[in-house]
């Protein structure tokens, strides 16, 4: 099964970014202990500060993948092109939120991706992306 991770901008930062919301784990660590609990899955991630990249990856991604797990981060509340990017494309995408959205600032509460989605989980930390990967291995 090939799954990919996309994380949006400032992602980059986790560990080192408000580790008070976002948590002092930084995602390269987080992904190596990802590999090691599911071996079997063969799992690509990608990391973009830049919109048109990570629209560029769902394109990519988006017909041969079984699952994309995608944290849009500030992207999620702007962003009408990645939002038809997940439209267009035939591979399932799970939104996932290190930190709670609707906890947050009210600009945050509104995701043009989660009703594009087959399913958004939001504010249980980097748990968050273990939730969707057994989601997809479990169904």
């Amino acid at each position: 099964m090939k799954i990919a991770i996309i994380n949006g901008p400032n992602l980059n930062l986790l560990g080192k970014r408000e580790p008070e919301i976002y948590g002092d784990k930084g995602f390269d660590s987080f992904l190596k202990e990802l590999e090691s609990l599911y071996p079997k899955l063969e799992l690509v991630y990608f990391q973009s500060n830049v919109e048109g990249e990570l629209i560029n990856k769902l394109h990519e991604f988006g017909f041969t993948f079984d699952g994309i797990i995608l944290n849009a981060g500030a992207y999620t509340h702007t962003s009408l092109a990645l939002a038809d990017a997940v439209a267009a494309i035939k591979t399932p995408v799970i939104e996932v939120h290190i930190s709670n959205i609707f906890a947050r600032e009210d600009f945050r509460h509104v995701s043009y991706l989660g009703a594009k989605c087959l399913g958004s989980i939001s504010g249980l930390g980097l748990k968050g992306y273990k939730l969707a990967l057994n989601y997809f291995i479990k169904g």
